[in-house]
């Protein structure tokens, strides 16, 4: 992946992508990822410069989306300029730096877990651990002891003395069920119910997303680049999903077809017929 192609993908991604919600994938759209993950796997192994290429350059889209979803307001090129040269941005706080550092370095320890095929509770505290370090050290990785609630959701979370109890829940339903989704399915479905639990006091969202693409690579898959763009369909979707969580998975399959397919128009690659599915 040379240069050329990596701003061409980060042009991509950067490009608003407007949906209403309600108005996305069929009935079929887990074929639809299927068949650009197909073409995306027929162009591996992606090894030696190029594999470091692809890391590096999804530490830095993941960042910074899922950075922004949270309100830092880095732009992908100042994040990169960041993460890749060390150079601060005028203008913008020290925390959105810290946010920038710390979610890249929890990138890395995700990609680590890649060959282990599953996710324990180390694995969770560790990569809230990481990313939220540099902003409270006595609050990184560790549950919180409040309650709190979510500005603009109309379900409560996880009462304090239960967190411990319901991460070993989801700990125990990632070893039991993971094999009876599809990887989509599955990513999206640990994400609502990470979420929900809510553990820690901040760092909640990032940490489910992390949490996500940790299941979607062990599976061989892309990380799934949530675009800022719709941040409010995420909401929205996330929201809905305590009722119906069919329209959040849905959600994430298209974010998740979205990045398949900026990567395939990235690599030159045939985009497959989605239109007869």
């Amino acid at each position: 992946m040379n240069q050329e192609i990596v701003a061409e993908f980060e042009t991509l991604l950067s490009e608003p992508k407007l949906r209403k919600v309600g108005e996305r994938l069929d009935t079929n759209f887990i074929k639809k990822v299927e068949l650009c993950h197909q073409v995306i796997r027929k162009a591996r192994p992606f090894e030696g410069e190029m594999l470091k290429q692809v890391r590096d350059f999804f530490r830095i889209s993941t960042t910074w989306s899922s950075n922004a979803l949270e309100g830092n307001t880095l732009t992908i090129s100042e994040t990169k300029v960041l993460l890749e040269d060390g150079i601060t941005v005028g203008g913008k706080s020290l925390r959105e730096a810290l946010e920038a550092y710390g979610h890249s370095h929890a990138y890395d320890y995700m990609f680590s877990l890649i060959d282990k095929k599953t996710i324990r509770e180390s694995d969770i505290k560790e990569l809230h651990r990481l990313f939220y370090s540099g902003i409270s050290e006595s609050k990184a990785g560790v549950y919180r002891t409040v309650r709190v609630v979510i500005t603009g959701s109309s379900y409560p979370v996880c009462a304090p003395d239960k967190i411990g109890q319901e991460i070993k829940y989801l700990c125990d339903w990632i070893e039991k069920e993971r094999n009876n989704y599809d990887p989509v399915t599955f990513a999206a479905e640990l994400h609502r119910r990470f979420i929900f639990i809510h553990p820690f006091e901040d760092g909640n969202g990032r940490t489910a997303r992390l949490l996500m693409n940790t299941a979607l690579i062990q599976k061989g898959y892309l990380p799934c680049v949530i675009s800022p763009y719709i941040r409010n369909d995420y909401i929205q979707a996330l929201e809905g999903a305590h009722a119906e969580p069919e329209k959040f998975i849905r959600f994430i399959a298209e974010a998740e077809l979205e990045t398949e397919k900026d990567f395939i128009r990235a690599l030159g690659l045939e985009m497959p017929d989605l239109k007869n599915i």
